[in-house]
C-alpha cells in the first residue's frame, strides 16, 4: 500500500488521552507514529477528575484542582511539542474536568475525532474501585479505540 493511499484512507484526527504515566507516554508515542503514517491531526487530552466524578473520593480544594489543571496543561503542551518535533503540523492540547471516560468520549464527539488511543492503566487508585478509564472509553465510544500496554 502506498503512503498516499494510507494518508487518504485512515484517520484525519486522533485523540490521545494522557495522565503522565509511563503507559500514557507509550500511548503518545503510538499516536504520533499513527499520525506520521496517516497525516492525521493529533489531539491530546488530560482530564482533571473532580469530586463530582465519584461517590468515593477525597475532597480536592480549588488550589489542588488548579494544580492538577496546570499539570494537565504541561502534559498536553509536551505532546504538542513532540508532535511538532516529529513534523506533525496539526496538534492541539486540551484539559477538561469531570469523569475521565465520559469526558474523553465527549471530547472525541465534539471534535470529530476518528480514533482514540489510551493507555491500558494509568494513574489513579480510584480506577481499581470503579473500573478503568480505558474500559469505560471502550464501552462508550462509537469510534475505534486503541489500548496501549
Amino acid at each position: 500500500m502506498s503512503d498516499n493511499l494510507v494518508k487518504t484512507t485512515m484517520y484525519n484526527k486522533i485523540l490521545v488521552a494522557v495522565d503522565g504515566s509511563s503507559i500514557s507516554d507509550a500511548a503518545v508515542e503510538h499516536t504520533l507514529d499513527l499520525a506520521e503514517l496517516t497525516g492525521a491531526e493529533v489531539h491530546a487530552l488530560y482530564v482533571v477528575e473532580t469530586k463530582a466524578s465519584y461517590i468515593i473520593t477525597v475532597d480536592l480544594t480549588d488550589e489542588e484542582l488548579d494544580e492538577y489543571n496546570q499539570y494537565g496543561e504541561e502534559l498536553v503542551t509536551e505532546v504538542v511539542k513532540k508532535a511538532t518535533e516529529r513534523g506533525i503540523s496539526k496538534a492541539k492540547g486540551a484539559v477538561k474536568r469531570g469523569k475521565a471516560g465520559p469526558e474523553i468520549v465527549e471530547y472525541a464527539d465534539e471534535k470529530g475525532i476518528d480514533a482514540i488511543v489510551i493507555g491500558k492503566q494509568g494513574h489513579g487508585a480510584i480506577n481499581k474501585l470503579v473500573g478503568s478509564t480505558a474500559d469505560k472509553v471502550l464501552q462508550l465510544s462509537d469510534i475505534p479505540v486503541t489500548i496501549v500496554r
